[in-house]
């Protein structure tokens, strides 16, 4: 039988002929809700924008799914979990909007600069008033860009044709990469003194939110216009609001907001605002991409063969299944060894030993880049571009391979160098099987622990001696986080010692660094693994 293709919103005429000649291509109404759950009950795959709802209602009406796929970056209006319970696999297209996002970032700036949209609707209101609309211009100017993503390069790359002098923060770039784009590194600080216009480019994280917030903007140059098109909350937008208020910041553009949708904002009140519906996406080209993204993706899944966009099911028929349940282990290790270096390392190798070694696992090595960037960038990371990443960072990964493991059936560490002589690493395994099995930790920098891979993680480096865990359960106790899980790692008694925790909610940069200094530890690490579960 000939699987079948169901498209619930408009797609391009283009990524429907990448499915007509091998599939059973039919349409229907996603927004009908009837309709698309009649229409389910037959479909191999399902095709859906963003007004399509896909929930555990619409999956467990489609017997025969394989595939959801949407043609976009979000995944709100999928129901990720109840599909992965399925056995369904999820993609989307996460590298479609880039350059959109990053045009839309500079449209702002530039909007913002010349009062673009207040003299526009000034204008239209019968007002001509030009002395009131004067802007400044760009050449000449420092732009900071917070990020250099691939959607912060792409904003990078096309400033500098403005004649601006580029200076950007990201701990996780080799300052020689950023050399080769322009770029002179700095620290967040030094950004925030020394720029004229600043663009932010970074994910969503718990150590990003609120990043630049009332503090940060007290030391802003006076007269900085502030861009975010990136993700809402990155900066605070009541500092924000009293720092125009106050002449500090003369003007921002802001595509993206702590709640969306929203029509209620401070930023609201400002004629030197310009604000946007979060439109870094909407574009015609940007549709048209993902669209063919998630065609070819869909006919990969469909034909059994390896889906390097699946965000959930992460590999097709060509990974062993000896090997699968490596992979998620394998991403989860490459996230918590980005926590705990706190930067981006020279060098890092992926090991991998055991009896799984008679298998090919080269795509460990994919899946522990991937979890190396996956909350660095601003962009979706994925098996596709998840080395381009590493390469634009100058970071070199390699796999090793070895039979001979000591304590665990199966191993797999990811080790780095860190330029500043550092070595860092993390080890761990899976037990068990079926509904048993387990991702667990098993070391980080040498220290054993054994640690379930999931949840909220954080970490502390300290000298040993009593009253630390009554201290670090009261602090976090008094903020309302409870403590699932506790481990203390030492190689000796007084000397250095680990402490590892699993907590039920997450732990913003200000609580984080509120224990660190607590017990006298230089920094905390904190990782958030709880999509993964």
């Amino acid at each position: 039988m000939t699987p079948v293709v169901l498209i619930a919103e408009e797609l391009a005429p283009a990524a429907i002929d990448v499915l007509a000649y091998d599939f059973d291509v039919r349409h229907v109404d996603g927004t009908d809700r009837a309709a698309l759950l009649e229409a389910l009950a037959d479909a191999d795959a399902v095709i859906v924008r963003s007004a399509t709802r896909i929930d555990a209602e619409a999956v467990a009406a489609a017997p025969r799914l394989k595939v959801v796929a949407r043609a976009g970056v979000g995944l709100d209006n999928v129901d990720v979990p109840a599909a992965t319970a399925r056995g369904v696999m999820v993609v989307n297209a996460p590298t479609s909007n880039i350059v959109s996002a990053a045009e839309q970032a500079i449209a702002l700036l530039l909007a913002v600069a010349r009062h673009t949209a207040s003299a526009s609707a000034s204008l239209k209101n019968g007002e001509w008033k030009r002395k009131k609309y004067t802007g400044v211009e760009v050449q000449g100017k420092t732009v900071g860009v917070v990020g250099l993503g691939r959607i912060g390069v792409l904003f990078a790359q096309r400033m500098a044709s403005f004649g601006t002098r580029l200076i950007a923060y990201d701990p996780y770039i080799q300052p020689a990469r950023a050399a080769q784009l322009g770029v002179r590194l700095v620290g967040l600080d030094e950004l925030l003194r020394e720029s004229d216009f600043i663009s932010v480019h970074l994910p969503r994280t718990p150590e990003t939110l609120g990043l630049i917030g009332e503090k940060e903007l007290a030391t802003v140059k006076p007269g900085v216009r502030i861009v975010n098109a990136a993700r809402g909350g990155l900066i605070d937008e009541r500092a924000l609001a009293d720092a125009l208020a106050e002449g500090r910041v003369a003007g921002a553009g802001i595509d993206v907001f702590v709640t969306e949708p929203t029509t209620e904002s401070p930023l609201f009140a400002f004629d030197n605002v310009v604000v946007t519906p979060h439109l870094g996406a909407s574009t015609a080209e940007a549709q048209d991409k993902a669209g063919l993204s998630v065609a070819r993706s869909v006919k990969l899944a469909l034909q059994g063969e390896f889906v390097p966009d699946a965000v959930n099911v992460q590999a097709g028929g060509v990974v062993d299944e000896d090997v699968r349940p490596l992979l998620a282990l394998a991403e989860k290790l490459g996230k918590v060894f980005t926590a705990v270096a706190g930067g981006v390392a020279a060098s890092v190798t992926v090991e991998v030993r055991g009896e799984i070694v008679s298998h090919d696992v080269a795509v460990l090595k994919l899946a522990a880049t991937k979890g190396l960037f996956a909350s660095v960038v601003e962009e979706q990371v994925t098996y596709v571009n998840a080395p381009q990443l590493a390469a634009d960072r100058g970071v070199e990964v390699e796999l090793i391979v070895d039979r001979e493991v000591s304590d665990q059936h199966n191993l797999v560490t990811v080790r780095g160098a860190l330029p500043d002589g550092r070595t860092v690493s993390v080890a761990g395994t899976v037990t068990g099987t079926g509904t048993r099995e387990a991702r667990k930790l098993t070391q980080v920098d040498e220290f054993d622990l054994e640690l379930g891979a999931g949840g909220v993680l954080l970490f502390f480096r300290y000298s040993d001696r009593p009253g630390i865990v009554g201290a670090i359960g009261s602090i976090l106790g008094e903020a309302g986080v409870n403590i699932a899980a506790m481990q203390v790692a030492r190689r000796e008694a007084g000397g250095e010692a680990l402490m590892a925790l699993t907590v039920d909610s997450s732990v913003d940069a200000e609580l984080l660094s509120a224990v660190a200094a607590a017990i006298g530890s230089a920094k905390g690490s904190i990782v958030d693994l709880r999509d993964e579960d």
